[in-house]
Protein backbone atom coordinates (compact mmCIF):
# COMPACT_ATOMS: atom_id res chain seq x y z
CA UNK A 1 0.00 0.00 0.00
CA UNK A 2 2.84 2.45 0.89
CA UNK A 3 4.65 1.43 -2.24
CA UNK A 4 1.66 2.21 -4.32
CA UNK A 5 0.91 5.62 -2.83
CA UNK A 6 4.54 6.31 -3.16
CA UNK A 7 4.75 5.77 -7.05
CA UNK A 8 1.60 8.08 -7.11
CA UNK A 9 2.13 11.02 -5.70
CA UNK A 10 5.32 10.34 -7.26
CA UNK A 11 3.93 10.47 -10.47
CA UNK A 12 1.31 13.13 -10.39
CA UNK A 13 4.13 15.46 -9.69
CA UNK A 14 6.87 14.16 -11.82
CA UNK A 15 4.38 14.89 -14.70
CA UNK A 16 2.98 18.17 -13.68
CA UNK A 17 5.72 19.97 -12.99
CA UNK A 18 7.72 18.30 -16.20
CA UNK A 19 4.63 20.11 -18.14
CA UNK A 20 4.55 23.18 -16.47
CA UNK A 21 8.65 23.38 -16.79
CA UNK A 22 8.19 22.11 -20.91
CA UNK A 23 5.86 25.46 -21.24
CA UNK A 24 7.55 27.71 -18.98
CA UNK A 25 10.86 27.13 -21.26
CA UNK A 26 10.28 24.90 -24.46
CA UNK A 27 7.96 26.69 -25.95
CA UNK A 28 7.02 30.50 -27.34
CA UNK A 29 4.52 31.58 -25.15
CA UNK A 30 4.79 35.18 -22.88
CA UNK A 31 5.43 34.94 -19.75
CA UNK A 32 2.03 36.15 -19.29
CA UNK A 33 0.32 33.36 -20.97
CA UNK A 34 2.74 30.84 -19.32
CA UNK A 35 1.68 32.14 -15.90
CA UNK A 36 -2.28 31.72 -17.22
CA UNK A 37 -1.57 28.27 -18.29
CA UNK A 38 0.14 27.28 -14.83
CA UNK A 39 -2.94 28.73 -13.37
CA UNK A 40 -5.20 26.90 -15.41
CA UNK A 41 -3.36 23.44 -14.93
CA UNK A 42 -3.41 23.84 -11.27
CA UNK A 43 -7.28 24.26 -11.45
CA UNK A 44 -7.68 21.27 -13.57
CA UNK A 45 -6.26 19.31 -11.42
CA UNK A 46 -7.85 20.60 -8.09
CA UNK A 47 -11.69 20.48 -10.20
CA UNK A 48 -11.93 16.84 -9.67
CA UNK A 49 -11.82 16.95 -5.97
CA UNK A 50 -14.74 19.58 -6.28
CA UNK A 51 -16.90 17.08 -8.78
CA UNK A 52 -16.13 13.51 -8.08
CA UNK A 53 -15.08 12.81 -4.12
CA UNK A 54 -18.74 11.95 -3.19
CA UNK A 55 -18.95 9.26 -5.91
CA UNK A 56 -15.18 8.40 -4.84
CA UNK A 57 -15.98 7.58 -1.17
CA UNK A 58 -19.52 5.90 -1.79
CA UNK A 59 -17.64 3.70 -3.99
CA UNK A 60 -14.95 3.02 -1.43
CA UNK A 61 -17.62 2.50 0.75
CA UNK A 62 -19.34 -0.06 -1.40
CA UNK A 63 -16.74 -2.10 -2.84
CA UNK A 64 -13.33 -4.02 -1.59
CA UNK A 65 -10.54 -0.89 -1.42
CA UNK A 66 -7.96 -3.22 -2.35
CA UNK A 67 -9.73 -3.87 -5.46
CA UNK A 68 -10.21 -0.08 -6.18
CA UNK A 69 -6.63 0.76 -5.83
CA UNK A 70 -5.21 -1.86 -8.66
CA UNK A 71 -8.57 -0.75 -10.68
CA UNK A 72 -7.25 3.20 -9.90
CA UNK A 73 -3.66 1.82 -10.97
CA UNK A 74 -4.69 0.49 -14.32
CA UNK A 75 -6.15 4.16 -14.70
CA UNK A 76 -3.30 5.69 -14.01
CA UNK A 77 -1.40 3.12 -16.49
CA UNK A 78 -3.69 4.53 -18.88
CA UNK A 79 -3.16 8.13 -18.29
CA UNK A 80 0.83 7.52 -18.30
CA UNK A 81 0.45 6.41 -21.90
CA UNK A 82 -1.31 9.28 -23.09
CA UNK A 83 0.85 11.57 -21.20
CA UNK A 84 4.00 10.03 -22.86
CA UNK A 85 2.18 10.21 -26.03
CA UNK A 86 2.21 13.55 -25.87
CA UNK A 87 5.32 14.27 -24.56
CA UNK A 88 7.05 12.10 -27.27
CA UNK A 89 5.08 13.32 -30.40
CA UNK A 90 5.08 17.52 -28.86
CA UNK A 91 1.18 17.05 -28.32
CA UNK A 92 -0.38 20.47 -27.27
CA UNK A 93 -1.16 22.47 -24.34
CA UNK A 94 -4.56 21.30 -24.67
CA UNK A 95 -3.43 17.69 -24.62
CA UNK A 96 -1.23 18.18 -21.70
CA UNK A 97 -4.19 20.30 -19.61
CA UNK A 98 -6.51 17.39 -20.68
CA UNK A 99 -4.17 14.68 -19.26
CA UNK A 100 -3.78 16.74 -15.75
CA UNK A 101 -7.70 17.01 -15.66
CA UNK A 102 -7.67 12.83 -15.93
CA UNK A 103 -4.73 12.41 -13.46
CA UNK A 104 -6.23 14.84 -10.79
CA UNK A 105 -9.65 12.34 -11.48
CA UNK A 106 -7.50 9.31 -10.66
CA UNK A 107 -6.60 11.32 -7.82
CA UNK A 108 -9.75 12.11 -5.86
CA UNK A 109 -10.69 8.76 -6.68
CA UNK A 110 -7.51 7.24 -4.61
CA UNK A 111 -8.01 9.73 -1.66
CA UNK A 112 -10.49 7.97 -0.04
CA UNK A 113 -9.32 4.76 -0.93
CA UNK A 114 -6.07 5.94 0.24
CA UNK A 115 -7.14 6.35 3.88
CA UNK A 116 -10.16 4.49 3.99
CA UNK A 117 -8.08 1.08 3.92
CA UNK A 118 -5.25 1.72 6.84
CA UNK A 119 -7.87 0.94 9.62
CA UNK A 120 -8.39 -2.47 7.26
CA UNK A 121 -4.77 -3.19 7.29
CA UNK A 122 -3.51 -1.80 10.39
CA UNK A 123 -4.53 -2.59 13.88
CA UNK A 124 -6.01 0.09 15.93
CA UNK A 125 -2.26 0.64 17.87
CA UNK A 126 -1.01 0.96 14.36
CA UNK A 127 -3.26 3.45 12.80
CA UNK A 128 -0.87 6.51 14.12
CA UNK A 129 1.80 5.04 13.06
CA UNK A 130 0.59 4.15 9.66
CA UNK A 131 -0.43 7.10 8.79
CA UNK A 132 2.54 9.02 10.26
CA UNK A 133 4.27 6.91 7.05
CA UNK A 134 2.10 7.42 4.62
CA UNK A 135 2.01 11.45 5.54
CA UNK A 136 6.32 11.32 5.40
CA UNK A 137 6.09 8.75 2.20
CA UNK A 138 3.82 11.50 -0.07
CA UNK A 139 6.06 14.61 1.27
CA UNK A 140 9.01 12.97 0.18
CA UNK A 141 7.46 11.53 -3.43
CA UNK A 142 5.62 15.46 -4.18
CA UNK A 143 9.54 16.18 -3.29
CA UNK A 144 11.19 13.76 -5.79
CA UNK A 145 8.54 14.06 -8.18
CA UNK A 146 8.65 17.67 -8.24
CA UNK A 147 12.40 17.95 -8.68
CA UNK A 148 12.77 15.16 -11.02
CA UNK A 149 10.28 16.80 -13.38
CA UNK A 150 11.58 19.98 -13.59
CA UNK A 151 15.25 18.59 -14.06
CA UNK A 152 14.17 15.60 -16.67
CA UNK A 153 12.41 17.02 -18.85
CA UNK A 154 14.88 20.05 -19.79
CA UNK A 155 17.46 17.13 -20.89
CA UNK A 156 18.26 16.47 -24.24
CA UNK A 157 16.25 13.26 -24.27
CA UNK A 158 14.32 14.57 -21.71
CA UNK A 159 10.76 13.80 -23.01
CA UNK A 160 12.02 10.39 -23.61
CA UNK A 161 13.30 9.99 -19.82
CA UNK A 162 9.92 11.71 -18.61
CA UNK A 163 7.96 9.60 -20.92
CA UNK A 164 9.98 6.58 -19.47
CA UNK A 165 9.47 7.60 -15.80
CA UNK A 166 5.78 8.09 -16.13
CA UNK A 167 5.21 4.57 -17.09
CA UNK A 168 8.25 2.61 -15.10
CA UNK A 169 6.12 4.75 -11.87
CA UNK A 170 2.87 3.55 -13.02
CA UNK A 171 3.15 -0.26 -13.61
CA UNK A 172 5.19 -0.02 -10.48
CA UNK A 173 2.55 1.23 -7.94
CA UNK A 174 0.11 -1.32 -9.85
CA UNK A 175 2.32 -4.17 -9.35
CA UNK A 176 2.57 -3.18 -5.59
CA UNK A 177 -1.32 -2.65 -5.28
CA UNK A 178 -1.54 -6.86 -6.25
CA UNK A 179 0.24 -7.01 -2.88
CA UNK A 180 -2.22 -5.44 -0.84
CA UNK A 181 -3.79 -7.88 1.52
CA UNK A 182 -7.20 -8.56 0.36
CA UNK A 183 -10.05 -6.85 2.23
CA UNK A 184 -13.64 -7.05 2.36
CA UNK A 185 -16.58 -5.06 0.51
CA UNK A 186 -18.30 -2.49 2.76
CA UNK A 187 -21.72 -1.22 2.42
CA UNK A 188 -22.98 -3.94 -0.41
CA UNK A 189 -26.44 -2.59 0.07
CA UNK A 190 -25.35 1.02 -0.88
CA UNK A 191 -26.78 2.76 -3.63
CA UNK A 192 -25.06 4.91 -5.87
CA UNK A 193 -26.16 8.58 -6.11
CA UNK A 194 -25.89 9.48 -9.81
CA UNK A 195 -26.94 12.65 -9.03
CA UNK A 196 -22.69 13.91 -8.22
CA UNK A 197 -24.48 17.75 -7.01
CA UNK A 198 -26.77 16.43 -4.54
CA UNK A 199 -24.41 13.18 -3.61
CA UNK A 200 -21.65 16.09 -2.70
CA UNK A 201 -24.26 17.77 -0.50
CA UNK A 202 -25.12 14.82 1.43
CA UNK A 203 -21.53 13.81 2.54
CA UNK A 204 -20.72 17.12 3.32
CA UNK A 205 -24.08 17.35 5.55
CA UNK A 206 -23.41 14.07 7.16
CA UNK A 207 -19.84 14.53 7.74
CA UNK A 208 -20.95 18.43 9.73
CA UNK A 209 -23.90 16.44 11.59
CA UNK A 210 -20.83 14.86 14.19
CA UNK A 211 -19.40 19.02 15.84
CA UNK A 212 -16.41 16.47 16.61
CA UNK A 213 -15.91 15.41 12.95
CA UNK A 214 -16.15 18.89 11.78
CA UNK A 215 -13.49 20.17 13.90
CA UNK A 216 -11.08 17.02 12.82
CA UNK A 217 -12.01 18.14 9.00
CA UNK A 218 -11.44 21.49 9.43
CA UNK A 219 -8.24 20.89 11.07
CA UNK A 220 -6.83 18.52 8.36
CA UNK A 221 -7.66 21.89 6.02
CA UNK A 222 -6.18 24.24 7.76
CA UNK A 223 -2.83 22.16 7.32
CA UNK A 224 -3.81 22.58 3.29
CA UNK A 225 -4.13 26.02 3.44
CA UNK A 226 -0.66 26.99 5.55
CA UNK A 227 0.72 24.88 3.27
CA UNK A 228 -0.48 25.94 -0.21
CA UNK A 229 -0.42 29.73 1.28
CA UNK A 230 3.43 29.55 2.21
CA UNK A 231 4.83 27.31 -0.70
CA UNK A 232 2.69 29.02 -3.68
CA UNK A 233 4.69 32.33 -2.35
CA UNK A 234 8.70 30.48 -2.58
CA UNK A 235 9.23 31.39 -5.91
CA UNK A 236 8.38 35.10 -4.83
CA UNK A 237 9.74 35.13 -1.77
CA UNK A 238 13.33 33.81 -3.15
CA UNK A 239 13.45 36.34 -6.17
CA UNK A 240 11.98 39.65 -4.53
CA UNK A 241 12.82 39.51 -0.74
CA UNK A 242 15.72 37.51 -0.42
CA UNK A 243 17.62 38.58 -4.43
CA UNK A 244 18.00 34.47 -4.94
CA UNK A 245 17.43 32.45 -8.00
CA UNK A 246 15.41 29.48 -8.55
CA UNK A 247 17.88 26.76 -6.80
CA UNK A 248 16.56 28.26 -3.88
CA UNK A 249 13.30 27.98 -4.09
CA UNK A 250 13.84 24.22 -4.71
CA UNK A 251 16.21 24.17 -1.41
CA UNK A 252 12.82 25.52 0.68
CA UNK A 253 10.56 22.47 -1.06
CA UNK A 254 13.19 20.49 -0.12
CA UNK A 255 13.37 21.65 3.17
CA UNK A 256 9.30 22.15 3.32
CA UNK A 257 8.97 18.44 2.26
CA UNK A 258 11.43 17.13 4.87
CA UNK A 259 10.16 19.24 7.56
CA UNK A 260 6.73 18.13 6.91
CA UNK A 261 7.98 14.37 7.18
CA UNK A 262 10.49 14.22 9.97
CA UNK A 263 7.30 15.78 12.06
CA UNK A 264 4.95 13.07 10.85
CA UNK A 265 7.17 10.58 11.62
CA UNK A 266 8.05 12.87 14.99
CA UNK A 267 4.26 12.62 15.83
CA UNK A 268 3.62 8.96 16.04
CA UNK A 269 6.79 8.52 17.92
CA UNK A 270 6.05 11.49 20.48
CA UNK A 271 2.19 9.85 20.90
CA UNK A 272 3.43 6.44 21.08
CA UNK A 273 0.37 5.37 19.15
CA UNK A 274 -1.85 7.08 21.16
CA UNK A 275 -4.52 9.24 19.22
CA UNK A 276 -4.95 11.98 20.70
CA UNK A 277 -5.40 16.01 20.06
CA UNK A 278 -3.07 17.05 22.52
CA UNK A 279 0.07 18.14 20.40
CA UNK A 280 -2.22 20.02 18.02
CA UNK A 281 -2.25 23.41 19.82
CA UNK A 282 1.53 22.80 20.40
CA UNK A 283 2.37 22.46 16.98
CA UNK A 284 -0.31 25.02 15.65
CA UNK A 285 1.66 27.74 18.21
CA UNK A 286 4.29 26.70 16.59
CA UNK A 287 3.92 26.82 13.15
CA UNK A 288 2.34 30.59 14.20
CA UNK A 289 5.48 31.62 15.57
CA UNK A 290 8.37 30.91 13.01
CA UNK A 291 5.78 32.13 10.04
CA UNK A 292 5.73 35.27 12.25
CA UNK A 293 8.97 35.08 12.44
CA UNK A 294 9.73 34.62 8.51
CA UNK A 295 8.25 38.13 8.48
CA UNK A 296 10.59 39.31 10.71
CA UNK A 297 13.77 38.09 9.42
CA UNK A 298 16.28 39.53 7.35
CA UNK A 299 17.57 37.59 4.21
CA UNK A 300 17.75 39.67 1.78
CA UNK A 301 21.04 39.95 -0.52
CA UNK A 302 23.00 43.04 -0.78
CA UNK A 303 24.91 42.10 -4.04
CA UNK A 304 24.21 42.18 -7.41
CA UNK A 305 22.48 39.72 -9.48
CA UNK A 306 20.33 36.70 -7.78
CA UNK A 307 22.33 34.67 -5.47
CA UNK A 308 22.39 30.91 -5.82
CA UNK A 309 22.33 28.49 -3.30
CA UNK A 310 25.32 28.36 -1.76
CA UNK A 311 25.73 31.75 -1.87
CA UNK A 312 22.80 31.66 -0.12
CA UNK A 313 24.04 29.51 2.71
CA UNK A 314 26.77 31.30 3.00
CA UNK A 315 24.99 34.49 4.86
CA UNK A 316 24.31 34.11 8.41
CA UNK A 317 20.88 35.27 8.10
CA UNK A 318 19.55 33.13 5.63
CA UNK A 319 20.32 30.30 8.18
CA UNK A 320 17.31 31.40 10.27
CA UNK A 321 15.58 31.80 7.06
CA UNK A 322 16.21 28.24 6.30
CA UNK A 323 15.53 27.48 9.87
CA UNK A 324 12.29 29.06 9.81
CA UNK A 325 11.09 27.44 6.98
CA UNK A 326 12.06 23.83 8.42
CA UNK A 327 10.14 24.39 11.56
CA UNK A 328 7.37 25.50 10.44
CA UNK A 329 7.19 22.74 8.02
CA UNK A 330 8.10 20.10 11.14
CA UNK A 331 4.91 21.74 12.88
CA UNK A 332 2.92 21.45 10.47
CA UNK A 333 3.53 17.37 10.22
CA UNK A 334 3.12 17.20 13.90
CA UNK A 335 -0.16 18.90 13.36
CA UNK A 336 -1.54 16.56 10.31
CA UNK A 337 -1.37 13.42 11.46
CA UNK A 338 -3.12 12.86 14.72
CA UNK A 339 -5.70 14.68 12.76
CA UNK A 340 -5.81 12.45 9.92
CA UNK A 341 -5.68 9.50 12.48
CA UNK A 342 -8.47 10.40 14.35
CA UNK A 343 -10.90 11.26 11.35
CA UNK A 344 -10.30 7.43 10.61
CA UNK A 345 -10.79 6.14 14.10
CA UNK A 346 -14.07 8.51 14.97
CA UNK A 347 -15.77 7.81 12.12
CA UNK A 348 -17.88 4.42 11.20
CA UNK A 349 -16.56 1.61 9.38
CA UNK A 350 -19.59 1.70 6.39
CA UNK A 351 -19.25 5.52 6.10
CA UNK A 352 -15.31 6.23 6.50
CA UNK A 353 -14.36 6.78 3.03
CA UNK A 354 -17.57 9.49 2.55
CA UNK A 355 -15.75 11.40 5.27
CA UNK A 356 -12.59 11.21 4.15
CA UNK A 357 -14.38 11.97 0.80
CA UNK A 358 -15.76 15.61 2.58
CA UNK A 359 -12.14 16.28 3.71
CA UNK A 360 -11.35 15.97 0.59
CA UNK A 361 -13.75 18.72 -0.94
CA UNK A 362 -12.82 20.75 2.11
CA UNK A 363 -9.19 20.21 1.72
CA UNK A 364 -9.46 21.66 -1.76
CA UNK A 365 -11.97 24.60 -0.99
CA UNK A 366 -9.60 25.76 1.63
CA UNK A 367 -6.50 25.53 -0.44
CA UNK A 368 -8.15 27.48 -3.37
CA UNK A 369 -9.28 30.00 -0.21
CA UNK A 370 -5.42 30.09 0.10
CA UNK A 371 -4.78 30.94 -3.15
CA UNK A 372 -6.73 33.39 -3.93
CA UNK A 373 -6.04 34.97 -0.72
CA UNK A 374 -2.42 35.59 -1.37
CA UNK A 375 -3.56 36.53 -4.99
CA UNK A 376 -5.61 39.67 -3.76
CA UNK A 377 -2.92 40.61 -0.98
CA UNK A 378 -0.38 40.76 -3.62
CA UNK A 379 -3.19 43.06 -5.65
CA UNK A 380 -3.69 45.38 -3.11
CA UNK A 381 -0.30 46.02 -2.13
CA UNK A 382 0.96 43.32 0.23
CA UNK A 383 4.34 42.27 0.28
CA UNK A 384 5.07 38.34 0.78
CA UNK A 385 6.35 37.98 4.25
CA UNK A 386 2.89 40.19 4.85
CA UNK A 387 1.13 36.97 4.09
CA UNK A 388 4.00 34.73 6.28
CA UNK A 389 2.27 37.42 8.64
CA UNK A 390 -0.80 36.94 8.51
CA UNK A 391 -0.40 33.08 8.20
CA UNK A 392 1.60 33.35 11.62
CA UNK A 393 -1.29 35.50 13.22
CA UNK A 394 -4.00 32.75 12.33
CA UNK A 395 -2.25 29.73 13.67
CA UNK A 396 -2.07 31.48 16.71
CA UNK A 397 -6.00 31.92 16.80
CA UNK A 398 -6.37 28.15 15.44
CA UNK A 399 -3.60 26.85 18.42
CA UNK A 400 -5.99 28.98 21.42
CA UNK A 401 -8.89 27.45 19.39
CA UNK A 402 -8.26 23.79 19.05
CA UNK A 403 -6.56 24.09 22.98
CA UNK A 404 -10.05 25.18 24.08
CA UNK A 405 -11.39 22.11 21.58
CA UNK A 406 -9.01 19.62 22.99
CA UNK A 407 -9.74 20.47 26.75
CA UNK A 408 -13.68 20.74 26.68
CA UNK A 409 -14.27 17.93 24.04
CA UNK A 410 -11.02 15.61 25.02
CA UNK A 411 -13.04 12.44 26.27
CA UNK A 412 -14.99 12.52 22.97
CA UNK A 413 -12.17 13.72 20.39
CA UNK A 414 -9.79 10.84 21.77
CA UNK A 415 -9.06 7.45 21.14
Amino acid sequence: MFVAQFLGALNDNLLKNALVIQVAYGRSESSSEVEVIVTVATALFILPYFIFSATAGELADKFAKMQLIRTLKLWEIGVMILAAAGFLFNGGIGIGLTILFLLGVQAAFFGPVKYGILPELLAPEELLAGNAVVEAGTFLAILIGTIAGGLLILMPAGPAIVSAALLICAIGGWIASLFIPRTEGGAAELRINPNITAETWKVLRYANESAEMRWIILGNSWFWLVAIALVSQFPNYAKDVLGADNRVVTLFLTLNSLGIGAGSLLAGRLLQGKISLKLVPISALAMGVFATDLWVSDGRHIGSGLMNAREFLTLAQNWRVSFDLTAVAVAAGIFIVPLYALMQAKSESHHRSRVVAANNVWNALFMVGAGLGSALMLKFGATVTDIFLVVGLANFVVAFGSWRLRKARAPLLEK
